[in-house]
């Protein structure tokens, strides 16, 4: 299987599907699905200041990500679709 180690400040995310019922069957309001969130596959090692010294991503593998509603390039490896963020473009991470 092909791994894809992302460049500079870029992020692969898999985005996380949310249910669209409860595991007792109840039935969510689409509003309520649609948290757009996704799971840290790879970072890439960061990227130079104007110094020219490296400024790490701010989030690491496996973390849980808010991304936003729009963005990121499509990527598919496999059967697998993944997504390539800009740290900066990462919304936050999400925690239970």
């Amino acid at each position: 299987m092909k791994r894809l180690i992302p460049t500079f400040n870029r992020i692969l995310v898999q985005k996380v599907i949310q249910p669209a019922k409860t595991e007792t069957g109840i039935l969510l309001p689409e509003k309520s699905t649609k948290l757009n969130s996704g799971k840290v596959i790879a970072v890439g090692p960061g990227s130079r200041d104007s110094d020219g010294k490296l400024v790490p991503v701010s989030v690491k593998e496996g973390d849980t990500v808010l991304l936003p509603e729009y963005g990121g390039t499509e990527v598919k490896l496999g059967e697998k679709e993944y997504h390539l963020f800009r740290d900066e473009d990462i919304l936050g991470t999400l925690h239970e």
